[in-house]
């Protein structure tokens, strides 16, 4: 059994020569980077693929070097500023958006963390830096980020980039909540925030297994996270224009969209290395092959996990359509923050018994008879609910009351407390619908003609 506490030892971080920290640093944008750049083509041609289209293929082989073009494209376009913008944040918007999203690169690690492999001679570990707190600071970089598209949405000085803005702020803090839950469950089994002592923790067992709830969390906060289909309402062209980022153009607007795309990477490597396993290599080459999680071969592992989740987020803009902003908004409240909480207590609970080395049917035990009376107290509190609406429906609505109009003020207004939308009409079925022909068998203008006919005979 796993201790409660993980022994971190993050000695070998900070002893680096200079140059070498400048090497990493260099390496981990270039990787950011050239990840941006592969995923956008590899969007568009998975996507043309689903849709049965054509995909980007006239910029370099195959189109390769499709997102490199529009790159230089934005980058030679007329930067337009605004007239009625706050010209001081307006331009610094776009920078305070993209600069955070690459600075959380800086704690995971891309191989193992006692110096195996060999920089121009210099043995060190495969990860820029590490801290005993690097979820936390994970979190306060990802938190950061959001301001820059708040104050571009605000310094715009039009009223649908900053719809987009506010959006974009409630979103972020409706999911944010239940990320952070997520998260706790990892540290409580891992006994630590440091993103390589999790990793280590992993070795025998992937957190994708032991904490499957808190990866399915994780995968649809960090969506929500991103502003990525289905859940892009910060920028949704149905009715905001383009949202947040409407009034900028040329390299502005090129850094919203690099940051969108950073983001991505930086979550899928945040998940890789929190539930699946990070740099281990996947379960049937581990058995039989010693040398894999050793040497330079993590790093391949860890990209193949990281693109594989970049598919998953290609995969949800080709088939899930946009929902709703209050669908958005109830999934994060009333749906996800719940669930993370009461996982987040399950799994409390478990390591608990664990640590005061009960047996694990007792455990099994425990934590089945709480989620079972669990069950019932929600489903007896939703019976006394429900009779409760109804009785109040009842009272409030006497025979041949006017049922809530919602267009009575000549505008769309949403229900007072005790009022309720009239029932949508609903298309009958199949054998409920008569059969509709073009006039009956015996209409007067039948027998008119009927008529006219034999007295032309």
């Amino acid at each position: 059994m796993r201790s409660s506490l993980a022994a971190e030892n993050l000695s070998m971080f900070g002893t680096d020569p200079w140059w070498l920290v400048v090497v990493k640093a260099v390496f981990c944008f270039a990787f950011l980077m050239v990840t941006v750049l592969f995923s956008i083509v590899w969007e568009r041609k998975v996507v043309a693929w689903m849709q049965l289209r054509v995909g980007p293929n006239r910029h370099g082989p195959w189109g390769m070097l499709q997102s490199l073009a529009d790159g230089i494209k934005l980058m030679l376009k007329e930067d337009l500023v605004v007239k009625r913008a706050d010209k001081v944040v307006y331009v610094l918007a776009p920078i305070v958006a993209a600069i955070p999203a690459f600075m959380a690169i800086a704690v995971i690690p891309f191989g193992p963390a006692d110096n195996e492999v060999s920089v121009f001679g210099h043995r060190t570990a495969m990860q820029l830096t590490d801290l005993p707190i690097a979820m936390l600071y994970i979190l306060a970089v990802a938190s950061v980020g959001i301001y820059g598209i708040v104050l571009a949405g605000w310094s715009s000085g039009s009223t649908y980039p900053l719809l987009g803005g506010l959006r974009s702020c409630a979103q972020m803090i409706s999911y944010e909540i239940a990320m952070g839950a997520a998260f706790a469950s990892v540290f409580l089994y891992s006994g630590s925030m440091s993103t390589s002592t999790i990793v280590e923790q992993q070795h025998d067992r992937w957190y994708i297994l032991l904490l499957p709830v808190s990866f399915v969390l994780y995968i649809v906060t960090m969506v929500g996270e991103t502003n990525r289909a289905p859940f892009d309402m910060p920028e949704s062209e149905g009715d905001l224009v383009g949202g947040f980022n409407t009034e900028y153009s040329s390299i502005k607007f090129a850094m919203f969209m690099l940051a969108e795309y950073v983001n991505m990477v930086t979550v899928s490597a945040v998940s890789t290395t929190l539930f699946l396993g990070g740099w281990r290599a996947p379960w049937p080459i581990s058995t039989f092959w010693e040398g894999a999680n050793h040497g330079w071969w993590p790093l391949l592992w860890f990209v193949i996990k990281v693109q594989l989740l970049l598919f998953f987020f290609i995969w949800l803009r080709g088939t899930l359509p946009r929902v709703r902003y209050d669908q958005l908004m109830k999934l994060g409240w009333k749906v996800l923050i719940p669930v993370s909480v009461v996982w987040l207590m399950l799994v409390a609970t478990v390591r608990t018994l664990r640590n005061q080395h009960y047996d694990f049917a007792d455990i099994a035990l425990y934590v089945g008879g709480g989620v079972l009376a669990l069950l019932v107290l929600s489903f007896v509190a939703d019976m006394f609910r429900e009779k409760a609406k109804t009785d109040e429906r009842d009272v409030s609505e006497p025979a041949g009351a006017a049922g809530f109009d919602p267009m009575a003020g000549g505008f769309p207004v949403p229900p007072l407390p005790g009022q309720e939308l009239p029932p949508v009409p609903r298309r009958r079925s199949h054998r409920e619908r008569e059969l509709i022909v073009s006039g009956g068998p015996d209409t007067v203008s039948d027998g008119t003609l009927e008529g006219k006919e034999a007295s032309d005979g």
